[in-house]
């Protein structure tokens, strides 16, 4: 598992849309039509979350979902947020 510094967040970031770097985690907001899409979506970010033993923070508020990632266990960002991040970008 790699460990990211800020800059080399800040570089990989380039290869993820729409994600930031926002205190220490990289962060996505996303918009859905209504709150059952919305709860759709997080259980599967949530399968994919479990699989790969990586639990994002996860917000919903009706139809907007807001997602941290960060890995706890290396206090820091790794290539296990970058991987979860991409994969889920493949369900939208």
């Amino acid at each position: 598992m790699k460990i990211y510094s800020s800059e080399e967040v800040q570089d990989k970031l380039s290869s993820i849309l729409g994600w930031a770097f926002v205190d220490d985690a990289i962060e996505k907001k996303f918009e859905f039509k209504n709150f059952k899409a919305a709860l759709g979506f997080i259980v599967q970010v949530g399968i994919l979350a479990e699989q790969a033993d990586h639990h994002p923070e996860l917000l919903n508020i009706y139809n907007k979902v807001t997602i941290r990632l960060n890995t706890h266990s290396a206090n820091s960002i790794t290539s296990k947020d970058f991987e979860l991040a991409e994969k889920i970008d493949c369900i939208i």
